[in-house]
């Protein structure tokens, strides 16, 4: 039986608004209230109710490109995640280091992946362009391409001015947002908008505390692959891209080894490609940390799977995936996180997802030490008897050892030493650690990487590893 691991758009949008949110340090309905903010000021400035909804998914996925650029934040403001909700707050010290320059490459990153991702979503061609633009400023100063005035798309004004509503009067109160819009007009979004905003903003913050109406447009029932969500998730740290898939792909086999119903390896699968939703909402410095990790680190990471946990309420839809999800770090000895459960907590679904993720991830190279060969993970998974269940860890071992072959290449898009070059760069190496591990000269890689870029119709690696993936290239 083919496994179904689609959703709908609207249930994708509103999973990669919860990360982007995570990953930008806002409350997890942070881009929910701010795409009805935006829907509501495009209907007050006389936008079609078509220009209403693009606005509404314009301000739902603007940070749908946040984990791409998570790296560059992280090493220029210490903390990717604080950093960034210092940022929107308007809460950076004076001696901040960013800068049109060491911003831009960061904005240029987020922007085209921002759009590759409502590109794949197949959302209107209106949204795909304000989040390309999203970052762009009515003054010209804004980037990546110091757009101005009428050449910004109106739903990126839209999004810029009720985002910054949303984020400003729940951190600085309502007096004060508007004083700091106020100072932005004109330079950031235009004035006339300003004007429209401020009186209604009291009014619509109000409606915020009440449900809030379906969204029901034909193309947002379309399905997609839910996979779209776990890639986005893992551009984050480029040593985890592909982890999900795997995990997904390893889970869904081992529960025909253990004989589970057609209907639970669903949701094995599914759980699999979402269960780390929650790792954006920890700092990349964490992640990649040299050495023993702090108690504070490990408090971080225990509130991973309550995040994900937390994409269940968010999205009905996914309410049983997630919460399976969030149970893949739960340990049979109660060692795991974040709910410290014991066997007697633990059916046969969490415990295969446990040993999948443990499995996959040993298998895969990390900044701290290489990737085990599949006999030396098994090994290891084995002899943690305590911690995963025996007959789960033998049927994540039996079903790696007959898996399917991964997809084929699609030989006719990347050459197969432009696909080995995809793999080192998309792992987060430089053209000079890909060339010394491929034994090819820095410039031949580079050569090979701007191919890629030709290819692929992009001009970031962030944007070719998503597309790579996509096209089951790496």
């Amino acid at each position: 039986m083919q496994i179904d691991n689609t959703v709908s758009v609207e249930d994708a949008v509103q999973a990669l608004a919860l990360v982007g949110d995570l990953s930008m340090g806002q409350p997890t309905d942070g881009s929910i209230r701010a795409a009805r903010l935006a829907a509501r000021l495009a209907q007050a400035d006389g936008a079609a109710p078509d220009a209403c909804a693009h606005a509404r998914l314009v301000a739902l996925l603007r940070w749908s490109g946040c984990t791409a650029n998570a790296s560059g934040f992280s090493t220029l403001l210490g903390d990717d995640v604080g950093g960034r909700d210092a940022m929107l707050t308007h809460t950076l010290p004076p001696n901040h280091p960013l800068t049109v320059t060491s911003v831009t490459p960061l904005a240029r990153i987020h922007c085209e992946v921002s759009g590759d991702i409502a590109g794949l979503l197949g959302l209107p061609a209106e949204v795909e362009a304000g989040l390309r633009h999203v970052w762009e400023h009515y003054d010209g100063n804004g980037l990546p391409e110091r757009l101005s005035g009428a050449a910004i798309p109106t739903a990126v004004y839209y999004t810029s001015l009720a985002g910054d509503l949303e984020i400003l009067a729940r951190t600085h109160g309502l007096e004060d947002a508007l004083r700091m819009i106020g100072n932005m007009a004109d330079r950031k979004y235009p004035a006339a908008l300003v004007r429209t905003l401020t009186g209604h903003a009291q009014g619509w913050l109000d409606e915020l505390d009440m449900p809030a109406p379906a969204a029901d447009a034909p193309l947002l029932t379309r399905q997609v692959p839910l996979s779209i969500v776990a890639d986005m998730i893992e551009l984050k740290l480029p040593w985890l891209a592909g982890y999900s898939r795997k995990v997904a792909g390893l889970a869904e086999a081992a529960a025909v080894h253990a004989d589970l119903s057609p209907a639970q390896r669903q949701c094995l699968g599914r759980a699999a490609l979402i269960h780390g939703i929650g790792r954006a909402a920890v700092p990349n410095t964490v992640w990649e940390r040299d050495g023993r990790l702090s108690a504070a680190d490990w408090e971080k990471i225990r509130l991973v799977p309550y995040w994900t946990a937390r994409a269940g309420v968010q999205i009905p839809s996914l309410r049983l995936e997630a919460a399976l999800a969030s149970h893949a770090y739960e340990r049979l000895d109660g060692s795991g996180y974040f709910r410290n459960l014991d066997a007697d907590a633990l059916g046969l679904p969490h415990r295969l997802l446990a040993a999948a993720c443990a499995y996959v991830a040993l298998c895969m190279p990390r900044p701290w030490r290489p990737a085990y060969a599949p006999h030396e993970a098994a090994r290891v998974l084995a002899e943690q008897a305590g911690a995963f269940d025996a007959a789960a860890v033998r049927c994540v071992i039996a079903a790696a050892g007959g898996a399917a072959p991964a997809s084929t290449p699609r030989k006719n898009v990347l050459s197969e030493r432009e696909i080995e070059v995809l793999r080192r760069i998309s792992l987060g190496e430089s053209n000079k650690e890909a060339a010394r591990v491929m034994r090819i000269s820095p410039s031949t890689v580079r050569t090979h990487v701007e191919s890629i870029f030709r290819k692929l119709a992009c001009s970031t690696r962030a944007a070719a590893t998503l597309k790579a993936l996509t096209l089951g290239l790496i």
